[in-house]
């Protein structure tokens, strides 16, 4: 193995791993010394006092770290696209070091609350990790990479934006809003709002590229999938775990500074649930896989409604046992569609293990006790009248087209009631948000 310092990139992952050092050296001495006092102003200051200039020094420092930081990222994107270890490295450092930063800013302005304190003290811990980690991972280079993309900047772009599941990530933004809507009783102010569906928007759209990185040898298999980004190689393996761990961490920092730790630390639970307990274990594991995996599509809307409220009442319970309730009806049918494919990538679905039929009469079991568990909002007076009238219309809606799956069977009928759930998920949600906002 050549000496470390051989390639370029291993000499800059060293020259930030001292800018960092320094920086944080010159950044404790500010603190020690109370020089931010004799230096006020961003990005620069203008001294009174001596003491003043290591302030100003701190910031110039900052600059310069963080370009640093910009040009390791910016060569790791180009250059080591298809390092299995070193991209998503040097991604998630980057994320760590621009968001320490960020709640130490965000820490000054809300009066140092605990939560950020300690948020703070581990991101600075697990830079600090990172960073070694990227220097010894550099260090096994024998040469430096080259920019070698088969695809230009729009499809690449494109390619991104499919990683992410962009209709899954709408439909779950809707459930969402709709308990930030139905937790605060009225239309939430538009900061909150928008930080909270960001939030919960990079939440799921990263999970979605953590699965696809999972499942992208099982996706080959599949027609559905096979045309996914990673599974047809228009992606490296590790851009997609770059990717999908850059916008879960941005996610945290996004909650925890700008709305509240229990939303922030649902959104983390909502992540762990999907990627690692259904993804990695529950998918291939067991048929009930959708059944018990619908609690991690179930987090948002308690998300929205700890946004709204800073807590989770039984509102709050009934939203995700709503959703929970709603999830194996929905992807059962589309299993029914898909069988011969889940039958050739070897996931246990319940059409595949137990057949057809008794999943379309599981189908409408849990179409039933679906409707029962949407009407307990308005039985304890949770919600008014237009949404109980709502939900018995949209819920006899759903009821017909289960009980055809359950009559008739065959694609056409499991099709369409795939197609009808997802509507009337969202077209509940929107009754329920119309109902708590009037």
């Amino acid at each position: 193995m050549k000496h470390s310092m051989k390639t370029s990139f291993a000499r800059r992952a060293v020259m930030l791993l001292l800018a960092v050092f320094v920086l944080t050296v010159v950044g404790r001495l500010v603190t020690l010394t109370g020089a931010a006092a004799f230096c006020i102003g961003w990005p620069l200051c203008m001294p009174t006092d001596v003491l003043g200039y290591l302030k100003l020094i701190h910031l110039v420092l900052v600059g310069m770290a963080s370009v640093a930081m910009i040009s390791v990222w910016r060569k790791a994107w180009r250059e080591q696209r298809h390092h299995a270890s070193l991209l998503p490295l040097t991604t998630v450092t980057g994320i760590l070091f621009f968001g320490q930063a960020f709640v130490g800013a965000i820490e000054v302005t809300r009066n140092y609350p605990v939560h950020l304190v300690v948020l703070h003290t581990l991101t600075a811990v697990s830079l600090w990790i990172a960073l070694g980690a990227l220097v010894f991972v550099s260090g096994t280079l024998q040469e430096d990479g080259i920019a070698d993309y088969q695809f230009g900047w729009r499809q690449r772009v494109k390619d991104f934006f499919i990683l992410s599941k962009p209709l899954i990530v709408t439909l779950l933004l809707v459930t969402t809003y709709g308990g930030l809507v139905a937790g605060g009783k009225a239309w939430p102010s538009a900061s909150l709002a928008v930080w909270t569906l960001l939030g919960g928007a990079l939440a799921a759209g990263g999970s979605s590229a953590l699965n696809q990185y999972i499942d992208r040898e099982l996706d080959k298999n599949m027609q559905r999938t096979s045309k996914r980004p990673l599974a047809d190689g228009r992606l490296t393996p590790a851009e997609g775990l770059s990717f999908g761990l850059a916008l879960c961490l941005l996610s945290y920092y996004l909650m925890a500074g700008f709305v509240n730790l229990l939303a922030a630390l649902l959104s983390l639970a909502g992540i762990f649930y999907y990627v690692f307990f259904y993804s990695v274990w529950l998918k291939k594991a067991t048929v009930q896989n959708i059944v018990i995996g619908g609690g991690a599509g179930a987090i948002p809307p308690m998300v929205g409604w700890a946004a709204a409220t800073g807590n989770l009442s039984l509102g709050a319970w009934i939203l995700f046992a709503i959703i929970f309730m709603w999830t194996p009806p929905h992807f059962w049918a589309l299993a029914i569609v898909r069988m011969k494919d889940y039958e050739r990538a070897g996931v246990p679905m319940l059409p595949v293990v137990q057949g057809e039929e008794k999943t379309r009469r599981q189908i409408l079991i849990y179409t039933v006790e679906l409707i029962i568990v949407t009407l307990l909002l308005p039985l304890f007076n949770l919600a008014g009248t237009i949404y109980l009238i709502s939900a018995l219309v949209l819920g006899g809606l759903l009821l017909y087209a289960a009980w055809r799956v359950f009559r008739e069977g065959g694609n056409k009928v499991a099709w369409m009631m795939y197609r009808w759930s997802s509507m009337y998920l969202a077209f509940i949600f929107l009754a329920l948000m119309i109902d708590a906002a009037t």
